[in-house]
């Protein structure tokens, strides 16, 4: 087997072969007529007719004076094969367009172009007949026949794609995922701004932030780990139903359902009601599930063997199931108690953690363990820092989320808009924080400001791609097109390059 540096030589010299021909390997202008897939879905309406394609070689075979080239289509599903044969092959090096003589300067992994008529072969083989053909990209490297060793796989995640189709149609159900969310909170009036990336204080969730400096300003930013307060600031400001989607950075740990950068959604809408939203959001759910995979049953999601979310989700009450599960009152905690749950569930939480991180951290216990759908309601205010009190029952908040396949798929609730409130809030947050909670909530004053200028009552959602890694059934690495890797040259390449 050849080494990189003489597979990679071998292709300079047809590199060099082409150009000495006066043939741009890497030409700017490109044409087609159709796409490959159009062909070979609908064959007998292209029959006999005359098209230009453009695809990636994936195979080469030569008989004499025939020449069979397979490239694949843009989904790299299937594969329409080019039938070359000399004398028919008009070559024009002016133009770009290679002989017949000069199909051995293509090599697997080349992007071509091809004229020619539509047609079987002799072997009933859907085929181009090729009357022009020329390089649009050379390759330097070796396309790889497969691809399964996950740490090439995800280092270079290009050739993952290119040899893998089903990685390649994942991300492309991702997109449709975003994009029916996006479809159904336009239809209900929503309008999606961006907002800032980079905050001076960063809040809307328990996460350690990661910093920056700018030096325009010459001061210290956060990368934000919510969307959550500059939308709420839309809110104050007269806007009724905003939304965003982009990624958020939480300097956490990496695990199969959480990455410190991931994409994620937040919508606020002003006068609708806690209860109204839930059924808001599952409706939203259902519909991008049913837009991406076809589907709202799934099987074999991790631990569980199906997830039906074709049905009514049922609401259960946080202090039922942690007395349930542990027999613990989560209105008069024992902290003791509560230590010994998560030692022998081998939960280890470092640096100084107040009562309620230990009562979240007992909950994840039960949630890991539900297959769902089901919406969870009546989490204390301790650990519901931005969410308004159940006028029922003052210990819980109007807070919700939807529990599928083990976690919590989303974050809700009745925002608060008391600015006093909120500020003894933020302060008791930032208590726990100057205290080594570093996951802590940060005061914000700013924020407190804007809603002593008003806020209308509005309930906020918050929605990751977790959502999506789940129902497609693989750990957060294999959902995101380029996960975080420690950085990595390999030798080979270092002495290609001389570095």
């Amino acid at each position: 087997m050849a080494t990189i540096q003489e597979y990679r030589k071998e292709q300079l010299e047809k590199l060099d072969a082409l150009r000495k021909l006066g043939v741009d390997p890497y030409p700017a202008m490109v044409g087609r007529t159709d796409r490959i897939a159009d062909v070979l879905a609908d064959f007998e309406q292209y029959e006999n007719k005359k098209v230009t394609l453009i695809g990636r070689v994936i195979s080469i075979r030569t008989h004499g004076k025939l020449c069979f080239v397979d490239i694949e289509s843009e989904e790299g599903v299937d594969k329409l094969q080019l039938f070359f044969k000399d004398g028919s092959i008009k070559e024009d090096y002016k133009r770009n367009s290679l002989a017949f003589k000069d199909v051995p300067l293509l090599t697997r992994g080349d992007f071509v172009q091809a004229e020619g008529v539509v047609a079987k072969s002799k072997t009933g083989q859907q085929s181009l007949m090729v009357e022009n053909y020329q390089v649009m990209a050379k390759v330097l490297r070796p396309l790889p026949e497969e691809l399964t060793d996950k740490e090439v796989r995800f280092r270079r995640r290009y050739l993952d794609m290119a040899v893998n189709p089903d990685v390649r149609a994942r991300f492309k159900r991702r997109s449709v995922f975003w994009q029916s969310m996006r479809d159904y909170l336009n239809k209900a009036d929503f309008i999606e701004i961006n907002t800032p990336v980079l905050e001076h204080t960063t809040g809307g969730a328990d996460a350690k932030p990661f910093t920056t400096h700018m030096d325009a300003l010459d001061e210290d930013y956060y990368l934000r780990i919510s969307h959550e307060l500059p939308l709420k600031r839309l809110i104050g400001g007269g806007f009724e139903r905003v939304y965003d989607v982009g990624p958020r950075f939480r300097n956490e740990h990496m695990t199969d359902e959480h990455l410190p950068e991931h994409i994620a959604m937040e919508s606020y809408a002003a006068y609708q009601n806690y209860d109204e939203a839930m059924e808001f959001y599952e409706e939203m759910m259902k519909t991008m599930a049913k837009a991406t995979w076809g589907t709202l049953k799934f099987e074999n999601i991790g631990e569980f063997k199906e997830i039906n979310l074709d049905k009514k989700w049922p609401i259960k009450k946080y202090p039922e199931l942690l007395k349930e599960r542990f027999d613990v009152d989560v209105f008069n905690p024992d902290e003791k108690q509560l230590k010994e749950i998560l030692k022998e569930n081998k939960v280890e939480l470092d640096g100084e953690v107040g009562i309620g991180r230990m009562l979240d951290n007992v909950w994840k216990i039960i949630r890991r363990e539900s297959a769902g759908p089901y919406w969870l309601i009546h989490e204390p205010v301790e650990i519901s820092p931005l969410a308004k009190v159940d006028p029922a029952d003052t210990r819980v908040t109007l807070r919700f989320h939807p529990v599928i396949a083990g976690t919590e798929m989303a974050n809700a609730y009745a925002e608060l808009n008391d600015p006093i409130d909120q500020f003894n809030r933020f302060k008791e947050q930032q208590d726990m924080r100057d205290k080594g909670d570093d996951e802590a909530q940060m005061m914000d004053v700013d924020f407190v400001e804007m809603l002593e200028y008003g806020m209308p009552p509005t309930t906020g959602w918050g929605l990751s791609e977790r959502f999506f890694w789940a129902l497609e059934g693989v750990p957060a690495r294999e959902g995101v097109p380029f996960p975080h890797m420690r950085r990595e040259v390999e030798q080979a390449t270092k002495d290609i390059y001389d570095i």
